[in-house]
């Protein structure tokens, strides 16, 4: 004998909601990785520019005056389009204060 039985909703939308999740997942996992390299990026441009400035101190005996002066006489090369670099030196002897972020 044949009986018809009605599958439970949940049932009906299990695939549907494993869909979703798995697209959730796919753009959770391209998104946070860009903020993560971001991040690792701007802390080695940072030390370039430190080892760059303590280069300069050790050969000249005083830190570089600018940014500029060190691509200039140094080679140092800074991504000025994907990253806000802010060099404040406040005198010959002392390090200057780098801080990089990501645009």
């Amino acid at each position: 004998m044949y009986t018809d039985k009605k599958k439970p909703l949940i049932l009906k939308l299990l695939p549907l909601l494993l869909v979703a999740l798995l697209a959730g997942l796919v753009v959770l996992l391209l998104i946070l990785p860009k903020d993560h390299v971001n991040e690792e990026s701007a802390a080695a441009i940072r030390e370039a520019i430190e080892k760059s400035a303590r280069q300069c101190y050790t050969v000249e005996g005083v830190y570089p005056p600018s940014l500029e002066y060190l691509q200039d006489h140094y080679g140092l090369q800074v991504n000025t389009d994907d990253f806000y670099v802010n060099y404040q030196a406040f005198a010959s002897n002392l390090p200057p204060d780098v801080v990089v972020r990501a645009k």
